[in-house]
């Protein structure tokens, strides 16, 4: 059973009643196999507190919110789990241990649960899933629920700088860096991932890209540059989301946009889309006539010695605030 507390404020600053709302997102404030810069964790209440900074009526989008967003309080323990995760880790780290590795994935297995049977709630109330990460280990049981639901004729739009293709990342298996390997093995007839903005990658994933070029479908940072300089911006984003199926789950790594909009992520990375190219992006996805059933915005970070009363202030937080409303606004326009 999920235990949520009641919500005195809304997001974007109003109340929208969770029976009626299109959307639903649920908060995932865990970031515990990060491995660079921390603080994932504190990215959804940051957003939460931005978002009563931006105008509900959007040029591109119109006022997505009339369909009703509603954001759940935090899950019950996940805090809790991730103070425990974050100890192990550091245990790991220092001194390689079965059990406490054990320990770690039993943590992040009930992470999968809780947002697996949370995500099949939401789509059998015909609702919209969001989740809002922490890490990029959270949306997992997310896109799983979403893929069954669907019959499997699900592909993934991924906006990410990493391609998170890796088996395991420092011997972890849930890791941030494997959450699109842990997609593909564990939903096997799941349609098709398509990553755009990938520019940090290892061996290992380029093999595995070359391994499964019918399910992976690949377009670096060099393919978007070469788009940009040569004008042909639009054409390049039409071909790419031609190869996904009708229903389309929308993952979006902070990281995968330009670096000057999220300083603070945990793994930034030089290149990117900018802002207007993601929009342009999600503006194509909707004249393909294609259908956003799940999405998941992960990695906005706040730094942990900020205090609480600044985090609306951060560049991170106002960034993914609007970057949210923009990707609701979006899939809201692809359910006509």
């Amino acid at each position: 059973m999920l235990i949520f507390l009641t919500v005195k404020q809304g997001i974007y600053d109003i109340m929208c009643d969770p029976k009626f709302s299109q959307f639903q997102i649920l908060p995932m404030p865990f970031d515990a196999t990060t491995s660079y810069k921390s603080g994932a964790s504190l990215g959804p209440e940051a957003i939460f507190l931005a978002s009563k900074q931006v105008d509900l009526l959007d040029s591109d989008v119109g006022s997505p919110i009339y369909a009703g967003i509603y954001f759940n309080k935090t899950p019950y323990g996940i805090l809790h789990r991730n103070n425990e995760s974050i100890k192990l880790v550091k245990k790991i780290r220092k001194s390689f241990n079965e059990i406490d590795l054990k320990s770690l994935q039993r943590y992040t297995q009930k992470n999968n649960t809780l947002t697996y049977n949370w995500s099949m709630k939401i789509l059998n109330k015909k609702q919209i899933p969001i989740i809002l990460g922490g890490d990029h280990s959270t949306p997992l049981g997310s896109i799983m629920a979403c893929s069954e639901h669907y019959k499997n004729n699900v592909g993934i739009l991924q906006i990410d700088a990493h391609a998170d293709l890796r088996n395991s990342y420092e011997g972890f298996h849930d890791s941030h860096a494997s959450i699109m390997y842990n997609v593909l093995t564990r939903i096997p007839k799941l349609e098709r991932i398509v990553q755009i903005g990938v520019r940090d990658f290892c061996e290992e994933e380029a093999l595995f890209i070359e391994f499964n070029k019918r399910k992976i479908k690949t377009f670096f940072d060099s393919d978007l540059r070469r788009a940009r300089i040569g004008g042909k911006i639009i054409p390049f984003f039409k071909n790419i989301l031609k190869l996904l199926p009708n229903f389309v789950y929308l993952t979006v790594d902070i990281d995968g946009l330009d670096p000057s909009l999220c300083p603070n992520t945990g793994t930034p990375v030089p290149g990117g889309l900018r802002f207007d190219e993601f929009i342009t992006l999600l503006e194509v996805l909707v004249t393909l006539k294609k259908r956003i059933i799940g999405m998941d915005l992960v990695e906005v970070a706040i730094p942990r010695e900020i205090p609480r009363y600044k985090w609306a202030e951060i560049l991170d937080a106002n960034i993914g605030a609007r970057i949210l409303y923009k990707m609701i606004g979006f899939a809201l326009k692809t359910q006509s």
